[in-house]
């Protein structure tokens, strides 16, 4: 049986990109060969900073937000990063077997301090990839279903796991990355070249929470390539990334969608987009509602979860303290 390990962070409303790339994955992932943990990561959340009220309200709408899609809290562990004290334990310790020369050559730091300078830049987001191993390694995944942009970080994990193992012995399970079929797929409605973000405009992504007729108008503003046929191809970006959507949504083959559309507009073709994508995301908001305002459901999931988790994290934590030498 494999062990999968992955988290979602609750710095913003999540969007399509969330749901196609990740979550929905998760989903159809629940097997009986797969053993699943799924976490709230509201810890590397903090290294922006972060309204208290709203990081709270959007870590229990991932809870509620991840059952709706159909993670399945009786075959799948979902679990709060910060209510299992052994991740911010696991990540000092690990912090003594990477080196700063490591640190500083992981993207996301390099990116922000080619931008505003290293100087200013938090410690948090320095050391963001040894908490992300430590959320692995507790947990002793095979896998990590990843976007392209993480799978730098998981190496590090590896590297890190293998340098504590050659000097104290067989600890940690080495994890893998897996990537996810569509999670360097979803781009922005209006830059295909860049990623579905929040950072964007709002034009530019679908909240999961988004009325119909703001979902409509997003697909319909939608930029296209030059040429109106629906064809999926790296000469048309635009394009290729609304037939992704659409196939994702509708469960048809990109084959399907270009034979359903071939002779007709880019007008017809947004415009069924959005409609597809409105009428499945109203139906998802509609439990989404219902599970979020049942407090019992919500309080018994994470608890539950919790418990789960922390039982296998504290385990570890033992093991590692042993060898160290830690009381």
């Amino acid at each position: 049986m494999k062990r999968i390990v992955s988290g979602i962070k609750p710095s913003g409303d999540l969007t399509i990109g969330n749901y196609l790339g990740a979550m929905k994955g998760w989903a159809e992932n629940q097997n009986e060969e797969n053993e699943n943990f799924f976490f709230i990561a509201n810890l590397h959340a903090i290294t922006v900073r972060q309204d208290a009220d709203q990081l709270r309200k959007r870590s229990l709408d991932i809870v509620a937000w991840l059952v709706t899609v159909g993670v399945d809290p009786n075959k799948s562990v979902i679990f709060v990063q910060s209510m299992i004290p052994a991740h911010s334990e696991i990540c000092w310790i690990l912090n003594n077997y990477v080196t700063m020369g490591e640190l500083g050559k992981m993207t996301q730091f390099k990116d922000k301090s080619s931008k505003a300078g290293k100087e200013g830049q938090l410690a948090g987001l320095y050391d963001y990839p040894v908490l992300m191993a430590g959320d692995v390694l507790l947990y002793d995944a095979d896998e990590i279903p990843v976007g392209l942009d993480q799978t730098q970080h998981v190496e590090l994990s590896r590297t890190i796991a293998q340098r504590f193992n050659n000097q104290h012995g067989e600890t940690f399970k080495i994890p893998k990355a897996t990537l996810s079929k569509t999670s360097s797929k979803i781009m922005s409605l209006n830059e295909p070249d860049k990623k579905m973000s929040k950072s964007g405009s709002a034009d530019s992504y679908i909240i999961l929470e988004d009325h119909k007729d703001s979902i409509i108008k997003k697909f319909k503003r939608a930029v296209t390539d030059s040429g109106s046929e629906i064809k999926h191809s790296k000469d048309k970006p635009a394009v290729s990334n609304l037939l992704n959507i659409y196939s994702d949504f509708s469960g048809k083959s990109i084959a399907e969608l270009e034979k359903e559309y071939d002779g007709k507009g880019y007008g017809q073709f947004k415009s069924d987009l959005g409609e597809l994508v409105a009428e499945k995301l109203t139906q998802l908001q509609k439990t989404f509602s219902e599970i979020r305002n049942d407090e019992e459901r919500m309080e018994s999931i994470i608890r539950e979860g919790n418990s789960n988790a922390g039982t296998i994290a504290n385990e570890k934590m033992t093991i590692v303290k042993r060898i160290l030498g830690l009381l």
